[in-house]
């Protein structure tokens, strides 16, 4: 039988190795290396799925946690999952809950069954099992679905790093055996911390499980930089050639450029719509905290460079005025410039990969940015 996601290479960038491929679901195709942006309350926050896909955004992410908490899969699933709850007619990836889970704290306790923990919104105790994890997910209604996984904190002991990552793989098999819908895609998760030969036997106890796809948890969780380039670097050749390859929360223009040169097809972040909140705006060269004072005055746009609605429409003076009055109309236009930003970014990328220039772009890129190059 034919996976419900499937992964087509188009081309292989001669001088990096990235990857352009297309990723292929019941809901429509994925141009890759993508950006996807996170939609955890089954809405990208003040955006409209009009909007998004105006953008050209291909898939959105929502939270199993969340959505289990509020309004319910039971809700959902009576709406017609996801697609039809929130009128999005692409494709949709739904995480596990296990990072929400897990960032509890002490409000969680993890046993081999699963973990027991206490909602943030109430304090009343639920259980999240790999089998009630599917069984939510599956309510739920995405394309993509993550398997139930630990993801340990930075740092953290080699000995506990080695205890989580094989219990995340004996979750994984409970989820494989738990999963039942044929028209969703179970994703496993590589774990093992910081430590390479616990990343390598996870991502070879994952891949014997066969499954149509596979993430990379566990990095990009507060480390220095270049730890981060390191542990990306080598885990991503352990994932198979010829299925996605998804790397989790990752949302900064340096990253979503390195993930692509390490051969990762999937990235996403809550990034784009949280430093709109702040009044953050990422753009073509460099950063702008539009609530700065240098701002008042400036009948610019936004981004000389960018062609988004906001950028087309709105001077920085105009965006630091709502932003300082906490008008909603601010948060609404950052993040619709901020998401079109990552959007084009990826398309840029894509585009290079097939010219086999991701290399020359990123130093281009970084000069502009006022990155620091870090080389593989």
């Amino acid at each position: 039988m034919k996976p419900a996601v499937t992964y087509e290479l188009l081309h292989i960038d001669k001088n990096s190795g990235a990857r352009r491929g297309v990723v292929h679901t019941p809901h429509g195709d994925i141009q890759t290396p993508v950006f996807m942006p996170v939609g955890t309350q089954a809405t990208v926050k003040s955006m409209t799925p009009e909007e998004l896909k105006e953008i050209g955004v291909q898939i959105i992410l929502s939270n199993t946690y969340h959505l289990y908490l509020r309004p319910g899969q039971n809700i959902v699933k009576e709406a017609g999952g996801l697609h039809k709850f929130m009128n999005w007619d692409r494709p949709i990836l739904t995480d596990s809950g296990g990072f929400q889970v897990f960032s509890l704290g002490p409000l969680r306790t993890i046993t081999e069954e699963g973990v027991e923990f206490k909602s943030h919104l109430d304090g009343s105790k639920h259980f999240f099992s790999p089998e009630s994890v599917m069984k939510t997910e599956e309510d739920l209604g995405a394309d993509i679905i993550m398997a139930f996984d630990e993801c340990v904190e930075f740092p953290a002991s080699y000995e506990y790093t080695k205890q989580s990552m094989e219990r995340t793989t004996r979750w994984a098999k409970r989820c494989k055996e738990a999963h039942v819908t044929e028209n969703q895609a179970l994703f496993g998760i590589i774990q093992g911390g910081f430590y390479e030969d616990l990343r390598t036997q996870s991502a070879k106890d994952l891949v014997e499980l066969d499954l149509p796809g596979y993430a990379i948890g566990g990095i990009s969780v507060g480390e220095p930089k270049e730890e981060f380039l390191k542990m990306l670097y080598f885990t991503a050749p352990l994932m198979p050639e010829n299925k996605p390859r998804y790397l989790m929360g990752v949302g900064t223009p340096d990253y979503l450029i390195e993930s692509a040169l390490a051969g990762i097809d999937m990235c996403d972040c809550v990034l784009p719509t949280r430093i709109a909140r702040n009044g953050t705006a990422m753009t073509w060269n460099g950063k702008v905290v539009v609530r700065n004072a240098g701002y008042e005055r400036d009948w610019g746009p936004l981004d000389p460079e960018c062609d988004c609605y906001t950028c087309r429409n709105y001077t920085r003076a105009y965006l630091r005025h709502l932003v300082k009055t906490n008008e909603i109309l601010g948060v609404r236009l950052l993040s619709i410039h901020n998401i079109y930003f990552l959007t084009k970014l990826m398309e840029k990328v894509r585009i290079e990969i097939e010219n086999d220039n991701l290399l020359g772009f990123r130093k281009e890129f970084y000069k502009k940015y006022g990155y620091t190059e870090c080389e593989k």
